[in-house]
């Protein structure tokens, strides 16, 4: 099962069609709205560039021009709202990213597949480092989760719940695999420390 192709790929056009569902806006107010609403805590939310999306969705026949504001001495806003196009390409697009697992690439993850530069106990003291960092957002997370449940419905900290969760799960990692390396019980362990202490790569990495 495969995720469909989209006219729009960047997620910040998404929650800009989620959030003139709610009802029509203008961009200010969207920016605002998203703001307020945590979710530049969930996607990478770029200001600047909102007017653009907001333009590019109304080249695409997904959101539509609804009406003018004017406040005062301010310059007039223009205010838009999701077509019918715009509201089954969202609710098409937010099912695929719910239902559809796809392969992402976390900057993480790429600095372990290239960890073995590295000597081990190097390795060892940057991710005693790292897993310091983790336990501070952890402790710091649960917290602000906490705070956050006495004013909002669990519905709309979903997100939070499950960044949370992932943090704890990269702690949980990072402390099992820091002890593989320090017991010295990692396969190949053994053969990484010689490769940097004699500069030759061992046999055990060629088989």
């Amino acid at each position: 099962m495969t995720r469909k192709r989209r006219k729009l790929g960047n997620p910040l056009a998404l929650a800009v069609m989620t959030t003139l569902w709610q009802k029509p806006m203008h961009p200010y107010e969207i920016a605002q709205t998203l703001r307020s609403q945590g979710k530049d805590a969930s996607t990478k939310t770029n200001y600047g560039s909102l007017y653009t999306v907001v333009q590019n969705l109304e080249k695409h026949g997904f959101v539509e021009v609804t009406g003018v504001e004017r406040q005062g001495n301010r310059p007039e806003r223009t205010v838009y709202g999701l077509t019918d196009a715009g509201r089954e390409e969202m609710a098409e697009w937010l099912s695929d990213l719910i239902a559809i697992p796809a392969k992402e690439y976390p900057i993480f993850e790429s600095a372990l597949s290239l960890m073995a530069a590295l000597p081990p106990d190097e390795v060892a003291r940057l991710l005693e480092m790292r897993l310091a960092s983790l336990e501070v957002q952890v402790a710091s997370g649960r917290g602000a989760l906490e705070k956050l449940y006495e004013t909002l419905p669990r519905l709309f900290l979903v997100e939070v719940e499950y960044q949370l969760h992932m943090v704890e799960a990269q702690a949980q990692w990072v402390r099992g695999f820091l002890d593989e390396i320090r017991e010295g019980s990692l396969p190949g362990v053994d053969a990484w420390r010689r490769f940097h202490e004699t500069g030759e790569l061992p046999a055990e990495f060629t088989e």
